[in-house]
């Protein structure tokens, strides 16, 4: 059996029909048609019902679900055990979002680095749907993220509470703020629904940015104010730089590190550990 067959109806599982997972592959819909009609064939039983509303599993689709994503992450897993170089014990594959590198996710490499130094590394950045799908299909071991959506082959931790304020370059009061110069950094839909509702005048901004760091060195380079992590601006702040808008609320955003429940990889429960642990470094300092 193709594993991509079985890719195509994780896909349409995950976006709920043929005509999302088609976008989503890059597809036609006759071509996703095609490959679930011959994993069909293939397995004897009809998986998924087609119908306006989307697409349905049958219960023998049910059934299948948790052996297509074993499939997927046994591939995934194979490649990767494959793949690294003999002068390596084994490889470790991460991905965190954009904003969480920046003076977190960074130390969690520096720290693995030091205590596993025959561990390969693979490390990406991405938003929280990309990020998912590769765990998902087993691309990724370990995922750092905001908004997680819970998987049943997936643990999901609570990581953090990032505390994001208002910062300007200028000392000002909220009410005296230029909203024209504020720049919104994409934290997610859960940080833009608390924007929207405690400060509307700022939810539809000149200038949206997808990466932290983009949007903070523009209002650096430019002026202006934006939501940004009180740990990432903190320095800042203290060398007058940024200046904490004045009754301006702050809003909470949960991060989580995603991880397989089973595994036979035996790095990933260390890692997880270190990233704890720094966690808890950064808290306390």
């Amino acid at each position: 059996m193709d594993i991509e067959f079985a890719r195509t109806f994780i896909k349409i599982v995950d976006t709920g029909s043929f005509t999302a997972a088609a976008q989503s592959l890059h597809l036609t819909q006759t071509a996703i048609s095609r490959r679930i009609r011959s994993l069909e064939d293939y397995m004897g039983c009809q998986l998924i019902i087609r119908n306006k509303s989307g697409a349905t599993l049958t219960p023998s689709g049910r059934r299948f679900l948790r052996y297509a994503v074993n499939l997927v992450q046994t591939m995934e897993r194979a490649r990767h055990d494959i793949g690294f170089a003999p002068a390596y014990d084994g490889v470790l594959t991460v991905g965190g979002r954009f904003g969480l590198w920046d003076g977190l996710l960074l130390r969690w490499l520096e720290k693995i680095s030091i205590e596993q130094p025959n561990m390969q590394i693979r490390a990406e950045s991405g938003i929280e749907e990309g990020l998912m799908q590769n765990l998902i299909d087993g691309r990724l071991d370990i995922g750092i993220m905001y908004t997680p959506q819970h998987r049943p082959t997936l643990k999901v931790d609570w990581l953090l509470d990032e505390e994001l304020i208002l910062v300007s370059t200028q000392k000002v009061a909220l009410g005296l703020a230029n909203p024209n110069t504020y720049v919104h950094v994409n934290w997610g839909p859960e940080f833009l629904s608390q924007l929207t509702a405690s400060l509307p005048e700022l939810s539809s901004p000149r200038l949206t940015v997808g990466i932290g760091w983009l949007g903070l060195q523009h209002i650096l380079n430019m002026g202006g104010s934006g939501y940004f992590p009180r740990r990432l601006v903190l320095e800042l702040i203290n060398q007058e730089r940024l200046f904490p808008v004045e009754s301006a609320p702050s809003f909470q955003l949960p991060a989580y590190v995603i991880y397989p429940k089973s595994s036979d990889n035996v790095l990933i429960e260390s890692a997880v550990r270190v990233l704890h642990n720094i966690v808890t470094e950064i808290n306390v300092t």
